[in-house]
């Protein structure tokens, strides 16, 4: 099964003229070619990776903002809470005491426009039903992680090495059997300032949040170390215009920075590897 190969989505700096830069295991001589003079020539870049986890409603007006910009990015999804058709947003009324994002309360996108919705991205498992480390066996979460991946390579075709750590949490238990079922990364949620000087590809830290109040200065601190990663969640801009302004700014910001180029997170694993990480 092959690798997802992003489209060449309309606009921004990095969009028609630069290919993907896959992960050179099981590739054809061709692409591994390909993939060594790409990072020849993006060697003195930043390169900048982003994802987005839960596949929700606001991933809609998401990807069209970043295929404006030729931005590409992974979306890590939970399949189980998905159902055929879309969810919708709406607002948490008088004695709800769910969880919420400040009240919040995000729709799933629907299983039949799933396909359609992350066209020319990457996806990646976030487990089935956003199962976390901790709140249940070790064996039943991997299984869980495992089940996600299989139901989004058979829905979109491909193969999908990556995943998120839901709320975070991870065990060196956890990361040596995700490893062991073949996943190739492993997203959490705390900051690091070099990002491809991790010890485990499975415990990958990214830069900071997309909302970090010193965003802008850890991207230009970033340039020093090569690598640029942000995450976030779209429903935390809710359906605030001036929210979703601010983040277009800071895509808008790295898609005309001539010394960056936009990469996909499975991207940045090689580099990982040679530095030492597992």
């Amino acid at each position: 099964m092959p690798l997802c190969r992003n489209v060449k989505p309309a606009g921004g700096k990095n969009s028609p003229h630069r290919p993907p830069f896959p992960v050179l295991q099981n590739m054809e001589a061709g692409d591994i070619l390909m993939a060594q003079q790409f990072n020849r020539e993006c060697d003195s870049m930043l390169k900048v990776v982003q994802c987005w986890d839960d596949g929700v409603i606001n991933d809609i007006r998401l990807t069209d903002l970043l295929r404006r910009w030729g931005a590409k990015a992974t979306f890590n999804l939970n399949p189980g809470f998905h159902s055929d058709e879309r969810g919708v947003n709406r607002w948490a009324g008088p004695g709800y005491s769910g969880w919420s994002c400040r009240g919040f309360l995000p729709g799933k996108v629907g299983r039949k426009e799933m396909k359609e919705i992350y066209s020319g991205f990457r996806v990646a498992s976030h487990c089935f039903r956003h199962e976390t480390v901790g709140t249940l066996p070790d064996d039943k979460f991997v299984q869980a992680a495992i089940d996600a991946r299989t139901w989004l390579e058979d829905l979109f075709q491909c193969e999908c090495p990556g995943f998120a750590w839901p709320c975070g949490r991870y065990t060196p238990e956890t990361c040596r059997a995700l490893r062991e079922a073949g996943f190739a990364y492993g997203r959490t949620t705390q900051n690091s300032s070099d990002v491809a000087g991790c010890e485990e590809t499975m415990a990958l830290h990214p830069s900071c949040h997309f909302q970090a109040n010193d965003f802008y200065g850890r991207y230009e601190e970033a340039k020093k170390t090569g690598i640029f990663y942000f995450w976030g969640h779209s429903y935390e801009m809710q359906e605030y215009d001036e929210l979703w302004r601010q983040l277009e700014m800071k895509i808008q910001f790295i898609s005309e920075d001539p010394d960056s180029v936009w990469a996909d997170v499975i991207d940045i694993v090689p580099e990982c590897h040679r530095r030492g990480a597992r």
